[in-house]
């Protein structure tokens, strides 16, 4: 993707748990925050659901970088135990993407509870920032379904 002056604007796919940081991004909208209008959101119930194979097809379908986002530790997870689990797949994912030759820096989790319209404003333009910096992703990636 790249703009009318033909700079490059990445694609950004965020898994967003419904009950912390999907209200968030809606509570910026309501706040009339504004942030680059590179992401595309999915909302999902817990971001311990996120598979990584959700992430790896957002990559092969052509984003440049994917944000899975929920509840802050310990104690935010609707379902108890679900951004633990999500933070579990995120370490060993994080390291099989790098060995894909996919950067570190793509590839993000974030906790973002539903009062911080501000911190989501936040990653969304340090994510901007960083993949501009980092260029486009040209995977070579083949996910089966």
């Amino acid at each position: 993707m790249s703009d009318s002056k033909g700079e490059f604007e990445p694609k950004i796919v965020v898994y967003a748990c419904n009950w912390c940081t999907y209200a968030a991004t809606d509570l910026a909208g309501t706040s009339r925050m504004s942030y680059p209008p590179n992401v595309r959101i999915i909302r999902v119930m817990c971001s311990g659901r996120v598979d990584p194979q959700f992430v790896l097809q957002a990559f092969a379908d052509g984003a440049d970088g994917v944000i899975v986002a929920g509840c802050h530790p310990p104690a935010d997870c609707h379902y108890i135990e679900g951004n633990y689990k999500a933070y579990r797949r995120f370490e060993l994912f994080r390291k099989l993407l790098e060995t894909m030759g996919i950067e570190q820096e793509r590839f993000r989790l974030e906790w973002i509870s539903a009062a911080e319209a501000s911190r989501w404003v936040q990653v969304v333009n340090e994510m901007v920032a960083q993949l501009k910096k980092l260029g486009p992703l040209k995977p070579n990636l083949e996910v089966r379904e």
